[in-house]
């Protein structure tokens, strides 16, 4: 039996929704968005992920006997909302960036279109998802730029909750890790996992030498040695003394990477492993991997810094009503004001300006209503950044599962090409391109 996600929600998506039942404002035609104003911590672009498991999320948003029993049991909502919900699905149309697409303040991420009462109880669950993936993704993307060609995997699961680091984990393939330690984000996800041992393999037996011929007993020569848990020269001379000069791999997850990585290299070299790999997984964020670029480093195991969003563990997106149609019949752009969080009115379609393949704007053109929405025709230098999502509440499949995860990482490594150099450089800086908001004619 399917679990409803109806409740992972805020009360007052169901307070507002029972009051707009009251006084009539429930069925009023309205759209809402989702985007962030500016970038966390300076960073020059965001990546949007989440997209594929909103989706699916939405697929199981239902009120069933025991949500309505809930909700009836708190005094949250009277009985007429409770009526509503019991027959609730959304059948509203989505309309947003293509997940692994690159985000700026302002983008609008993700445009949903229906009743207010069809749009407004998404809120909690859009933010949820998009603010966690979308901050894993951004921060991956870096660690991956910073990385190039060598293999990054996510090994996070442990400093994260236990289904959040399931999101972490495809959240930071969509924006370029190649493998994760994660099994349940393997089933799910169709992710490539990866892992050996740890230290308490080494501690567990009399020698490191009898830890390490029972790994290569167990998973063949082409495993992966942790040689450092004593001394991390012995430990490499104790492991190809053991495994011969074919072993796979050795991992470092201690002391001055650099330094030890280097004198492992010639260690192994020196011993006739010029084929074995030097993995490092130690606290390792986007600025310890771009110091190790010039390090004999083959692989990169990233953990805490990863599943965190490398210290913005959130994207800063919000979800706003920005048209609605007024008693006539008429659209009206409306926008909050307030000091510092002043929102743009208005239905929104989105176009990536790029010159000789390079992008230079990502340029937005706002209507109050429908009728003048801009289209690619109008915009032939441009890329259009926004696909149907939900028709009249039909989702798109083809954005969940593993296949629409493999989609989104294929998406993100081509459209991180169109940017400009200075967007790949981990300084603070503005956005790598501007946001430019110009009014439908």
């Amino acid at each position: 039996m399917t679990s409803s996600t109806a409740l992972l929600t805020d009360r007052y998506e169901l307070t507002m929704l029972g009051a707009a039942l009251r006084d009539g404002t429930a069925s009023r035609p309205s759209v809402f968005e989702l985007f962030s104003r500016r970038l966390s911590g300076g960073r020059r672009f965001g990546v949007v992920a989440g997209t594929g498991r909103l989706l699916s999320l939405l697929r199981d948003f239902r009120f069933g006997d025991d949500e309505l029993r809930f909700l009836h049991d708190g005094g949250v909502v009277d009985a007429e909302t409770l009526k509503y919900l019991e027959n609730y699905r959304f059948t509203g149309s989505v309309h947003g960036y293509r997940e692994g697409e690159l985000y700026f303040p302002g983008s609008p991420v993700l445009t949903v279109e229906g009743s207010f009462a069809d749009a407004v109880v998404l809120e909690t669950l859009a933010l949820s998802v998009l603010n966690h993936d979308s901050a894993v993704a951004t921060a991956a993307s870096r660690m991956s730029i910073a990385a190039g060609e060598r293999p990054l995997a996510e090994m996070g699961s442990r400093r994260a909750a236990e289904m959040s680091a399931v999101a972490a984990a495809r959240a930071a393939f969509i924006a370029g890790f190649g493998s994760t330690s994660n099994l349940e984000a393997g089933r799910t996800w169709g992710i490539p996992t990866m892992g050996t041992a740890a230290h308490s393999w080494t501690l567990l037996h009399d020698t490191e030498e009898d830890a390490f011929r029972a790994q290569i007993e167990s998973l063949g020569t082409d495993t992966t040695l942790l040689v450092d848990t004593y001394d991390i020269r012995t430990g490499v001379e104790t492991a190809i003394r053991v495994a011969g000069t074919g072993l796979g791999g050795v991992r470092l997850d201690s002391g001055d990477l650099p330094t030890v990585a280097a004198a492992v290299r010639v260690q192994l070299d020196e011993l006739g492993a010029t084929g074995t790999k030097i993995t490092v997984t130690s606290d390792l964020d986007e600025y310890a991997i771009a110091a190790l670029a010039a390090s004999p480093v083959d692989f990169y195991g990233v953990g805490t810094s990863v599943v965190t969003g490398s210290g913005y563990p959130t994207a800063g997106m919000v979800y706003k009503l920005v048209a609605r149609q007024d008693p006539s019949g008429s659209w009206v752009g409306v926008a909050k004001a307030s000091t510092d969080k002043a929102s743009k009115g208005g239905r929104k379609a989105a176009f990536r300006t790029l010159r000789d393949g390079v992008a230079v704007a990502e340029t937005v053109v706002v209507s109050d209503g429908f009728e003048a929405v801009s289209t690619a025709a109008e915009h032939p230098e441009s890329r259009s950044l926004q696909v149907t999502l939900v028709d009249r509440g039909e989702i798109d499949a083809a954005h969940e599962g593993s296949e629409g995860t493999a989609s989104a990482r294929a998406h993100h490594l081509r459209v991180r090409e169109e940017m400009p150099v200075r967007a790949l450089a981990l300084s603070k800086s503005d956005p790598a391109i501007p946001t430019d908001f110009i009014d439908a004619e």
